[in-house]
């Protein structure tokens, strides 16, 4: 049986999104067994990613019951800095934190958890380009294709995806 069979992972998406930041998570989840759920500020709303990839929601955030989940995956571009100002994104984000489920975020992915007020304390990983929102916002940051800290994850850029997806499967795994 794969590892994460009967487990259900939901991945954010929205405009500009880092296209191998949802795709590599989407299937590998997939691939192990996960069902993944895609959502957006929209269900049926098809998003192009930052390279052009089509990415449809599945499901409207605010529709999400996170009681249902036991992951969240954030991929990274500049859907986050878009993503962060809604408060159903914030939301899902603190419910799942909250709740001790797996949070992980890749390059500016975490600026949704910078948003969600849940990364102090915590030690993090992200693209430079945030370095200094993420060490404003409390956490320590690392530069490390990978951080686990408990039930987070974080990675800094797409080169990191095997490492941040090995990661995420073993927080993942029951």
């Amino acid at each position: 049986m794969a590892p994460l069979t009967g487990r259900r992972v939901v991945i954010f998406v929205g405009p500009d999104y880092e296209d191998m930041e949802l795709q590599y998570p989407k299937y590998r989840l997939r691939e192990a067994g996960a069902r993944v759920v895609v959502a957006g500020q929209e269900a049926g709303t098809l998003y192009r990613g930052k390279y052009g990839y089509p990415q449809r929601a599945e499901v409207a955030v605010e529709s999400l019951d996170t009681r249902e989940f036991q992951g969240l995956v954030v991929p990274g571009g500049w859907m986050p800095d878009k993503l962060r100002r809604d408060p159903e994104v914030l939301r899902i984000t603190r419910e799942m934190h909250a709740a001790e489920k797996c949070v992980a975020s890749i390059c500016h992915g975490p600026w949704i958890n910078i948003s969600a007020g849940i990364v102090r304390g915590r030690r993090y990983t992200s693209s430079p380009g945030i370095t200094d929102d993420l060490k404003n916002a409390g956490a320590l940051w690392v530069d490390e294709p990978v951080v686990v800290d408990g039930h987070h994850v974080s990675s800094r850029r797409p080169d990191d995806l095997p490492h941040f997806m090995e990661a995420v499967i073993r927080v993942l795994t029951p």
